[in-house]
C-alpha cells in the first residue's frame, strides 16, 4: 500500500497526522512502509491530485477518508470519537487502512 500525505506549508496539523498515519502501520505490522509527503505550494498543485484540505491521507491515491476536493489551500477537519479534529484519530486509520489491505 503506498501511503502519502498532502499538506500546506505551516498546517498545524500534519505531525499529528504523520504521528497516527505511523502508530497505525505500526499496529498493523506494516511500521516499515514509508510515508510520503507532498506539499501543495499552490491552487494548480491542490487541483491536480485527491486533495480534501490539509491533512489529506491517501492510500494507493485514494483518500483515505472520501471528501469533497478542493484546490483551496485550506485546513481539513476530521470526525473522531472527541469531536472535530485536524487528524483523524489511530482508530480511524486502521480502520481505513484494513479497508485497503
Amino acid at each position: 500500500m503506498r501511503v502519502e500525505i498532502l499538506h500546506i506549508v505551516d498546517c498545524p496539523n500534519t505531525d499529528e497526522a504523520v504521528a497516527n498515519v505511523s502508530a497505525a502501520l505500526t499496529e498493523l505490522e506494516r511500521g516499515d512502509t514509508p510515508i510520503l509527503m507532498r506539499l501543495l505550494t499552490s491552487t494548480a498543485d491542490a487541483a491536480e491530485v485527491a486533495f480534501g484540505g490539509s491533512p489529506t491521507i491517501l492510500f494507493d491515491d485514494v483518500d483515505a477518508f472520501a471528501g469533497d476536493r478542493t484546490s483551496d489551500l485550506a485546513c481539513r477537519v476530521y470526525l473522531t470519537p472527541k469531536g472535530l479534529a485536524g487528524a483523524p484519530s489511530v482508530a480511524a486509520l486502521v480502520e481505513a487502512m484494513r479497508v485497503r489491505l
